[in-house]
């Protein structure tokens, strides 16, 4: 190439989007309905994500749901067990575990999250994706009657449409308050008056309204242009990240393919996929140089089904592009159509780059086995202190500006304020014992407390040490929490000796 040579920009369709034109106005994308194994078997895994979601809130053990997460009161259930703000350390980790897991599984396997789990793709493609499809019909169906008249027809069917639309996210709108406030309180709102739950139904109608917009008009547009986790791909993506892609090596030079109808039956299978059969290709050797070039065209046949299916209107043979949410749409078309061509499948398909311009798999590099290390030392550390976390946790520390007393010439007493937080779903009676290893008692201020589940019981004791049990000036003194008898939590304090003793 020469200086004075410009340098060809390969990837001039990163400058723009599928969904916007050149003058900045939204275009709309009508996606050919999918068909194939990849797109039932998401199909399926959404069914049990759906029922998983729309089931846990009526769930409960021991009286509460199963899961919560009730940001206003600061409660949090995590099947079955209990998290108050004192194990908000917890939290922090588990998301610092969760972001590292995230980083790791999007360095091996791309955005295999975004087209099988995310809660966005399953509702917008495996809900009201369908729900239109059955009521408008396929692409084409819908782009005719969306420029058509406005006739009883379509008045009908987009009234219908809409309507189902607006139920279902109401309908998801309860479910997620159900993990806020639980779905005993949910019921609430929607049966008692509204007077007394005014505040409950506005959020409730401005859940429905966002998922409504969502869902109704925004729909890819999330995940193009406002969800991070896109743009986060192109930091955490390399040349062995396991991805939806096109092989470039056995597509290219792509172009239509043309068979001839000599000695071929008349009901050829790539008439109804192309409707472009012609004239075809003669034998190398007495080939013109034209039809030479096309015997050397790759399977590629440019029929453009790939592009179609694309719920983001991408074209994935350009390669790997922040708007492909690996929905496998595009594979189950580009398998169709080679299946009627009788050439191999996986021309679309999971690979990597390297794994297809190089013919190599390299899952675990230096970065991915990093990760793999940090990620493994976190979920140790969370189990570590998961294990180590109990049902009751105990604060004792000795009352400001209270000296300590001398009760006689042989005792000294120490007065205490205690907490005493209850993380179960069950009511405890707490009583406080000395250890074994120390001389004393324990004196309640006031009558025995009672830790009522989920909150805190507070109050005041006196520590009595005889006088033989003080090791100088500052002791160390072991509390044990007793339960009806059972021993739950064990404290630690110190004990002061008053002058003279």
């Amino acid at each position: 190439m020469s200086a004075s040579e410009p340098i060809k920009d390969t990837e001039a369709y990163r400058d723009k989007i599928a969904t916007v034109d050149e003058s900045g106005k939204r275009v709309w994308i009508y996606p050919k309905k999918p068909k194939g194994p990849y797109t039932n078997a998401r199909t399926y895994v959404s069914w049990v994500l759906l029922a998983f979601l729309f089931g846990m809130p009526f769930i409960k053990v021991h009286g509460e749901p199963i899961l919560l997460f009730n940001i206003l009161e600061r409660k949090f259930i995590l099947f079955g067990i209990t998290f108050m703000p004192q194990d908000f350390h917890l939290f922090v980790l588990a998301m610092l575990t969760f972001i590292v897991f995230i980083v790791l599984f999007t360095v091996v396997w791309g955005r295999l999250f975004c087209g099988w789990v995310c809660p966005q793709t399953i509702f917008m493609e495996m809900v009201f994706r369908k729900i239109e499809y059955a009521i408008e019909g396929d692409a084409n169906a819908q782009r005719r009657l969306n420029n058509g008249p406005w006739t009883t027809d379509k008045i009908i069917k987009k009234t219908a449409k809409q309507a189902i639309f607006f139920t279902i996210a109401v309908l998801v709108a309860n479910t997620f308050l159900a993990y806020i406030v639980g779905i005993d309180e949910v019921l609430k709102i929607a049966t008692d008056p509204l007077s007394q739950h005014w505040k409950g139904f506005v959020a409730m109608l401005l859940f429905s309204g966002a998922f409504y917009f969502v869902f109704s008009y925004l729909r890819e547009q999330v995940c193009v242009a406002i969800c991070p986790y896109g743009r986060l791909q192109g930091v955490m993506l390399d040349r062995n990240s396991i991805v939806v892609a096109y092989d470039f090596v056995r597509g290219e030079p792509r172009g239509k393919l043309q068979k001839s109808r000599k000695n071929k039956p008349a009901n050829n299978p790539l008439d109804k996929i192309q409707g472009e059969v012609g004239a075809a290709t003669a034998k190398a050797a007495d080939a013109s140089p034209a039809e030479e070039m096309k015997a050397k065209l790759g399977d590629c046949i440019d029929c453009k089904l790939c592009v179609q299916v694309c719920p983001t209107g991408i074209d994935i043979r350009d390669g790997t592009q922040l708007e492909c949410v690996n929905c496998t749409a595009c594979m189950d078309a580009c398998d169709e159509v080679m299946e009627k061509i009788d050439r191999p499948k996986g021309l679309i398909r999971y690979d990597s780059y390297n794994g297809i311009a190089e013919g190599r798999k390299k899952l675990f590099t230096g970065r991915v086995i990093a990760y793999t290390i940090v990620l493994a030392l976190l979920i140790i550390v969370n189990i570590v202190l998961l294990t180590a976390r109990t049902d009751v946790e105990t604060l004792l520390l000795r009352t400001p500006g209270v000296l300590p007393q001398k009760v006689d010439e042989t005792h000294a007493s120490n007065l205490y304020n205690y907490q005493v937080i209850n993380k179960t779903n069950e009511e405890l009676p707490i009583e406080f014992r000395l250890g074994d290893d120390i001389n004393g008692r324990i004196q309640m201020v006031g009558e025995a407390p009672t830790a009522h589940a989920g909150k805190v019981a507070e109050g005041a004791l006196f520590i009595i040490l005889d006088k033989n049990a003080l090791d100088g000036r500052k002791t160390v003194v072991h509390i044990e929490v007793y339960s009806n008898g059972k021993l739950i939590d064990q404290a630690k304090t110190n004990f002061l000796s008053p002058a003279g003793m």
